[in-house]
């Protein structure tokens, strides 16, 4: 009488032997549409359509659902300029410091800057401004007026110097990022270049200098 073992592994190959021609089946494998939707393609899914209440469907309707519901809701809620200028005391400290009239010395009246407007709108500038206000407000507002206390003496400084101070300023904000890049330095523990990074503040602060050197030069002249 054969071993067990044996029988086993007759049995074994024998349902190999049967499965192997077993005939395939005749379903076919369908493939999903690729459309997208906002249940991602799935039957089971919730339709957004169907149980959202119209009011708040979309962004655009959240938003001024949000805003009648809390006006100083995080999603819509912007910068406070007019506020964060009079807490700080933003003007007095200008009228302090003179600027205003430093800026007549160096050739900058009421006039002239009334003549700028046109040219300004030439080059598209105002029309920038006015496409990109809410960038403006939270992105550019709050870096100059939270830093204005610092640089309102620094810049009634240069003022009382002229425009070689807003060129020296230039060179120096240049030269600084130009050696970071050279050195290879990099940010502690971070590895990134610090050229890189501190050139995010250096080339703006750069240009802006150098620009408004220029644009006082020529304003004497």
């Amino acid at each position: 009488m054969a071993p067990l073992s044996t029988l086993f592994t007759s049995a074994a190959l024998l349902a190999t032997g049967a499965s192997a021609f077993t005939a395939p089946s005749q379903s076919t494998a369908v493939r999903p549409g690729t459309n997208l939707y906002e249940n991602f393609g799935f039957d089971f899914a919730e339709d957004q359509v169907e149980n959202t209440p119209q009011i708040i469907l979309g962004e655009a309707n959240y938003k001024k659902w949000l805003n009648s519901v809390d006006p100083d809701n995080m999603l819509n809620r912007q910068y406070a300029v007019l506020t964060r200028v009079r807490e700080l005391g933003l003007l007095e400290k200008t009228a302090e410091l003179g600027i205003l009239s430093k800026l007549e010395k160096n050739g900058l009246t009421l006039e002239k800057a009334e003549a700028l407007l046109p040219k300004l709108e030439e080059l598209g500038l105002l029309s920038l401004v006015a496409n990109n206000q809410q960038l403006l407000i939270n992105g550019v507002a709050p870096l100059a007026v939270e830093g204005a206390p610092l640089l309102l003496p620094v810049v009634a400084g240069a003022l009382d110097i002229g425009p070689a101070a807003f060129f020296l300023a230039a060179a120096g904000a240049g030269g600084l990022d130009a050696y970071l890049f050279a050195s290879g330095a990099e940010v502690p523990f971070l590895g990134l270049s610090a050229g890189a990074v501190a050139g995010l503040l250096l080339i703006p602060l750069t240009a802006v200098s150098a620009g408004v050197g220029v644009a006082l030069g020529s304003l004497k002249n």
